[in-house]
């Protein structure tokens, strides 16, 4: 039983340590879109989108869709952890505008994801 127990915790820690490997801190620079107008139409990357109004982004990202960092390569980072908080509160003001964003960055099954508190 003890040995069962031993080769448990030892495969959890080297998982643990596996799944950090795979997580990297960096800062990405880029502009705000939201995620959904993009999708439909690569062109939506300001505030106002084709045939949805002067702030479709900033009204989509207040509703709590997901909001990302396109870079200037055209990467696209989805945005997740604190900084999404509360309907994406401390992104709106910032939608369409280019930030600095440091955080954790994974990808699973080709898209990038960087968990963020804070923006810059």
């Amino acid at each position: 039983m003890r040995k069962s127990v031993g080769l448990l915790v030892g495969a959890l820690l080297v998982a643990g340590l596996a799944m950090a490997a795979f997580a990297n801190s960096e800062s990405v620079t880029g502009q705000l879109i939201d995620l959904s107008c993009y999708a439909h139409d690569k062109s939506n990357t300001g505030n106002a989108h084709k045939d949805k109004g002067l702030i479709c982004a900033q009204a989509c990202a207040r509703e709590g869709f997901a909001v990302g960092v396109l870079t200037p390569d055209g990467k696209v980072y989805q945005l997740v952890g604190a900084l999404t908080a509360n309907s994406n509160a401390k992104l709106v003001p910032h939608m369409a505008q280019t930030v600095t964003i440091s955080g954790e960055v994974t990808e699973k099954d080709g898209r990038l994801t960087i968990a963020a508190d804070d923006l810059r």
